[in-house]
């Protein structure tokens, strides 16, 4: 049974594991609460998941440890196996979808992990895990439907109470619910008054949805750039917990998350997967009452891969009003691109992408399309652009 003795236990073993990831004030992303990060993106292996591995497999029998552990994981939890089982000199076998990043793979590898890649997806790899299971005797370590993964993972709330004893409000990103099943559980025991959010992707809402309908609800396909959190079913534990101990969940666009992935970076230098940004989403749009109140987002990792965070990057100016693409319809005569040039100068924008299309379906036959990528503050910017152009008497499609 999961218990605050349990927790507090698992606090105690982890010394040896984890590192301390001290809460970070973070004054701008909404300005209506006092907001704290818990920066678990800064944690080794860079995410939460080693709290929780590390507990589970320090608890494990002699006899257990001998045949060593297994996993399966395309992403953070297949690192934290691998870095805590080198801690307590136990083999690891990790099994991974041959789709899964490079990068994650070699990770996975450098914590001292043996990886067994299996052709197919995540659902191929983790049959195969339980099979190996079965026949070798190794010791399965669920993501998150374990109780003593859960509180592993719950020592993130006893580190969140003990250094900010008056919050109000704590964030946790949703995935298959380990996470936030062990804080909100911490959290509520010591302190009953503390509100639990949950946040999910719209793309891969399992346990919104559970939650809502009260039961277990498997979803057919997940899509969303927090593949951290992409999970199709809930726990069978954690649905429970999250029942009894979290005040509410809530979902975030991916729009949402770029944002928020973009705002990390620019304010406080921080690099977030799209999972660990969904707390600080759900703050910085307002998905959750955090008006006048202490609150702490949970940052559950850092793991982005690298050659989508250009995108993520990109997609997140877009949402905030920094980058934008006009078309204009114009005469197709010298000097109109300098006059465009001119106006949006004034303005103080930056353009950094021209496009001329002379071929189009134009309301004139001697017309022409200029598409134009800019560089803009906000959406304040943009609408004094288009509006300087407007007045200049160009129109724009």
């Amino acid at each position: 049974m999961l218990s605050l003795d349990k927790i507090y236990h698992a606090s105690h073993v982890l010394k040896k594991v984890v590192r301390q990831t001290n809460l970070i004030r973070a004054p701008k992303i909404n300005p209506d609460c006092e907001l704290y990060i818990k920066p678990e993106n800064l944690q080794v292996t860079g995410s939460f998941k080693v709290r929780g591995a590390g507990y589970m497999i320090s608890q494990l029998t002699d006899e257990e440890k001998s045949h060593g552990v297994i996993a399966c994981s395309a992403g953070n939890h297949a690192q934290g196996v691998a870095l805590a089982a080198s801690k307590y000199g136990i083999k690891s076998l990790i099994c991974l979808p041959d789709g899964a990043p490079i990068s994650k793979v070699e990770a996975t590898k450098s914590y001292g992990a043996e990886v067994n890649m299996v052709k197919g997806v995540y659902d191929d790899a983790y049959r195969e895990a339980l099979r190996l299971r079965d026949e070798k005797g190794y010791t399965f370590v669920h993501p998150f439907d374990d109780e003593n993964v859960i509180a592993g993972q719950g020592t993130i709330g006893l580190e969140i109470i003990s250094e900010l004893d008056d919050v109000d409000a704590v964030v946790v990103p949703i995935g298959g619910g380990g996470l936030i099943s062990g804080v909100a559980y911490a959290l509520k025991k010591l302190k009953p008054s503390i509100k639990v959010y949950g946040v999910q992707a719209t793309g891969a809402p399992s346990m919104y949805n559970s939650i809502k309908h009260g039961k277990i609800e498997r979803l057919d396909s997940v899509s969303t750039i927090a593949d951290g959190i992409a999970v199709k079913e809930p726990g069978v534990n954690t649905f429970k917990l999250i029942s009894e101990y979290v005040d509410e969940i809530v979902t975030v666009t991916e729009d949402e998350i770029s944002t928020a992935i973009l705002t990390l970076i620019e304010q406080h230098k921080m690099i977030a997967e799209g999972a660990g940004a969904t707390s600080i989403a759900a703050i910085l749009f307002d998905k959750i009452d955090v008006k006048g109140k202490k609150v702490v987002a949970v940052v559950s990792g850092g793991n982005i891969d690298v050659t989508i965070l250009s995108r993520v990057i990109k997609r997140g100016l877009m949402t905030s009003g920094r980058n934008c693409t006009l078309c204009i319809e114009l005469m197709d005569k010298p000097g109109q691109l300098m006059t465009v040039s001119e106006i949006i100068a004034k303005c103080g924008g930056n353009v950094v992408s021209v496009h001329h299309e002379r071929a189009s379906e134009t309301t004139d036959i001697n017309g022409c399309f200029l598409r134009l990528a800019i560089e803009t503050r906000n959406y304040d910017h943009i609408e004094q652009i288009k509006n300087a152009l407007k007045a200049e008497g160009f129109h724009l499609v």
